[in-house]
């Protein structure tokens, strides 16, 4: 009976197709909304989405379709995935699953072609950068009309830059946007007639464009005043979404936002011309659509390939069109009268007609990160721009070099370095069995003297499914790692990496920014623990006495531990902000202080993100010493004060040897952590600004790992700080005795 019951829910068993996305909320919304209506209409299959921003969602999928052979089924992102994905043979070739026709029916840029192959299929056209503007406000300062020129656009921008109260604080700029990335940089080096790379792929970074564009986006801020100091992504979105900026330079990603919005009546407009070369700002321009994973086949290909073309359909698209303002990607689609008139995209296409294509190989990625900190560093006042288009073209032509690292092996040669290291990793293994098989399994088999070989057995039994779990995320990843280390894995050799011995270690140790970056971490974890210890102790002992209303007290100081750090982090740089933030405005209104460029000085920046951590740490030191002071007897401080004992010598001889055997190895535990933590710097400094300064070894080898697919480099680097941090935990902790008792 039971069988007749369950057989039909059992013969209902859908299949699951896994899709990754970086969309904002409102293309989220209409996804969801298609998904819906997919899995109506085909009641066998379930889509499992999963959001990620961009950069995550990209790094995601090479993780797990490079190194595992698995991901999602579907991955949705921008044209400028394709150079990455194909070098590393993690996408599947679209041409023969597409017909003829169906291909026709797309504009043919909606179609991301790279050596020879289809490999991404667009449902938008753009992902370009426009200038969106308040109507309500030009309307309040007498503009009836978008600037047309770049000096109009300053004159425009002064006008609408406004001090409301008379406090000497802008309450409204004139225009905000991320004008610290490259990315939103671009236009203006395109409107002076620069550009990223020439046809042969090569960096064309020092030239007099980009001086140019460096001095106008500089005197913009610091000349004209029309934008503020500091205005990262974040920022500029919420200015101008809350009515506090006329003019917006952002992609057609965020639009639909700013139309809902009650505080901004809505225009958009074309990046206005450039009079002294009489060319347009040209925004990069990129397709955002869908690839497939390479290990889909037969059957679950087939079902991807049906999910693809009704999300990419005329249907599909034109929901998204009606409703967000994007360009459809269908010819048909685009000519309906619904779109073809809505003066947003028509405006928006014109603004494309004047971009350029984004360059979809991995080159451009190796570009980007050269010029983020030469940039950052002119933005700064550290480099002049001549010095900055210098030397965002030498740091180019080396990243690009070092992305391509390793492909020069010669793979038919016997590898006597392989053959030692594999060798070598042969004897670890089996001296490793030899010791767990000595030590442990055959004492509790056979039985010997002092054990208890039942109650063992069944200890190992409970220890068993943590020890798998433990081997499965530490130990396995660790040796993988330390093997990686010896290898060439790069970008173009993911998948037939080879073992070249100790040249990646050679390369860290031969590369200047390991030693600036490893002394900026020792001043980094000094005084960072310095600080916890010392004011973790010192609240420890306020703690230790009695207060009025410690419990309240105590929960309060251990709350900055409790919030995740992220959160924390977050929260630290939006007061550090040089305008708004509550760190200046408490020292302007409390002790008369000019307001401190926190994020902009590279000093200042690396200075505020160890403010940051030394709040995150103290309150775990502080309930350490708090444990080890309450284990302390109370009849010693008696019997000292019997004998004449001031509270200092009390403290000095019995509270600091008591506390000591808990002490270091919380010290040794609080070091080994700093040392480590990405978190605070990476989203206190927004990923090592400014100009890449504020890196400490562990930011600088994932940005290494992840931005330019430095697998093997990254992995000796990384084992170089274990090495550093054991060494270094073994040697404090015997030289402190930290393990014998005090008693």
């Amino acid at each position: 009976m039971l069988c007749i019951v369950l057989s039909p829910a059992l013969g209902t068993e859908k299949t699951t197709l896994h899709l990754w996305h970086p969309m904002p909320a409102p293309s989220r919304a209409v996804l969801n909304e298609l998904i819906q209506e997919y899995e109506a209409q085909n009641p066998g299959i379930k889509v499992h989405t999963l959001y990620k921003e961009n950069e995550e969602v990209r790094m995601a999928y090479m993780s797990a379709t490079g190194f595992t052979s698995g991901g999602p089924d579907l991955l949705y992102g921008p044209s400028d995935f394709t150079g990455a994905l194909v070098e590393m043979d993690i996408v599947k070739p679209l041409e023969d699953l597409f017909t003829p026709e169906e291909l026709a029916a797309f504009d043919p840029k909606g179609l991301t072609w790279y050596n020879g192959h289809l490999y991404q299929i667009g449902d938008e056209l753009g992902n370009h950068l426009a200038l969106v503007y308040n109507k309500r406000l030009f309307a309040e300062v007498g503009l009836d009309r978008p600037p047309e020129t770049m000096q109009e656009l300053i004159e425009f921008g002064k006008k609408l830059t406004i001090d409301k109260d008379g406090d000497g604080i802008v309450d409204q700029y004139g225009l905000v946007w991320n004008f610290t990335e490259p990315f939103f940089f671009m236009p203006f080096y395109a409107s002076y007639g620069g550009w990223v790379m020439d046809e042969d792929q090569n960096p064309t970074l020092n030239n007099e464009a980009a001086i140019k564009a460096f001095n106008f986006v500089r005197e913009m801020r610091d000349v004209h005043g029309i934008i503020p100091a500091e205005c990262d992504y974040d920022v500029a979105d919420s200015k101008f979404n809350t009515g506090s900026a006329g003019m917006l330079i952002n992609g057609a990603w965020a639009w639909a936002k700013y139309m809902e919005s009650p505080h901004v009546d809505f225009g958009l407009a074309v990046l206005p011309i450039n009079s002294e070369t009489g060319l347009y700002p040209a925004p990069m321009v990129a397709t955002k659509g869908y690839y497939l994973n390479p290990y889909l086949e037969n059957e679950r290909l087939e079902q991807v390939l049906k999910l693809t073309k009704f999300l990419t359909g005329p249907e599909a698209q034109f929901k998204y069109a009606s409703r967000l303002a994007t360009i459809p990607t269908l010819i048909e689609v685009r000519e309906r009268p619904e779109i073809a008139n809505n003066p947003i995209i028509m405006t928006s296409i014109e603004q494309v007609t004047h971009g350029k294509a984004m360059p979809i190989s991995p080159q451009m990625r190796a570009i980007w990160d050269a010029m983020r900190p030469a940039y950052q560093n002119v933005l700064g006042g550290s480099m002049t721009p001549e010095e900055g288009a210098a030397y965002q073209q030498e740091l180019a032509v080396q990243k690009v070099a070092e992305l391509f690292e390793g492909q020069d092996i010669d793979k038919t040669a016997v590898n006597v370095t392989a053959i030692l290291v594999y060798i070598a990793g042969i004897i670890l293994v089996l001296w490793a069995l030899y010791k767990l098989i000595l030590t442990f399994i055959l004492p509790l088999i056979r039985g010997v003297p002092g054990v208890q070989v039942k109650e063992s057995r069944f200890g190992v039994l409970m220890v068993a499914p943590a020890a798998l779990f433990i081997f499965g995320v530490v130990v396995y990843p660790f040796f993988y790692n330390l093997v990686i280390s010896f290898s060439n894995m790069g970008l173009t050799t993911v998948k037939d990496w080879q073992i070249i011995g100790f040249s990646q270690y050679g390369k860290v140790l031969a590369d200047s920014q390991f030693y600036y970056f490893f002394m900026k971490t020792i001043i980094w974890t000094f005084v960072n623990v310095s600080f916890h210890v010392i004011f973790g102790v010192l609240l420890a002992l306020l703690l230790n006495r009695p207060l009025p209303g410690k419990g309240i007290i105590r929960v309060l100081l251990i709350l900055p531990w409790a919030v995740p750090s992220y959160i924390t982090a977050l929260t630290w740089r939006g007061m550090f902000n040089i305008d708004y933030g509550a760190v200046n405005v408490i020292l302007k209104t409390v002790f008369g202080m000019e307001p401190i460029s926190w994020l902009i000085d590279p000093t200042n920046a690396f200075i505020a993100v160890i403010i940051t951590n030394v709040w995150l740490g103290i309150p775990f030191m502080m309930i350490i010493a708090l444990g080890g002071l309450q284990s302390i007897p109370q009849e010693l401080y008696e019997a000292a004060s019997i004998d004449g004992a001031s509270p200092w010598q009390q403290f000095k001889k019995i509270t600091l040897p008591l506390l000591k055997p808990v002490m270091v190895p919380a010290i040794t535990l609080g070091i080994v952590w700093t040392f480590n933590n990405i978190n605070v710097v990476w989203l206190v400094s927004n990923g090592g600004q400014p100009g890449d300064q504020t890196h400490i070894l562990v930011s600088f080898v994932y940005r290494a790992a992840f931005n330019l697919y430095r697998y093997g480099y990254a992995a000796a680097f990384s084992f170089m700080i274990f090495l550093m941090l054991a060494f270094f935990s073994v040697k404090f902790m015997q030289k402190n005795k930290a393990t014998e008792t005090v008693y």
